[in-house]
């Protein structure tokens, strides 16, 4: 049980470090570079929809790293 809950904190600690850097920063990060290309081809909406699922998955990841390490804690 334990193996497995590492294993998953493992892979959610490495999602949740990419998510994040992708999204725009004050100087606009690497996602600046991503979805300029995207906006000149397809429109400034994909390019909103794309920060706003960067930032839902933010939400998403960070949430599953808090409970995952709650339980190893419990499980310790």
């Amino acid at each position: 049980m334990e193996t497995l809950l590492y294993v998953l904190l493992t892979i959610v600690s490495l999602a949740l470090i990419t998510v994040v850097l992708l999204q725009a920063g004050r100087s606009a990060g690497l996602s600046g570079a991503i979805s300029g290309g995207a906006e000149q081809m397809i429109g400034k909406q994909k390019a909103r929809g794309i920060e706003a699922f960067l930032t839902r998955t933010t939400v998403v990841l960070a949430v599953l790293f808090f409970v995952l390490t709650l339980l190893l804690g419990y499980f310790l």
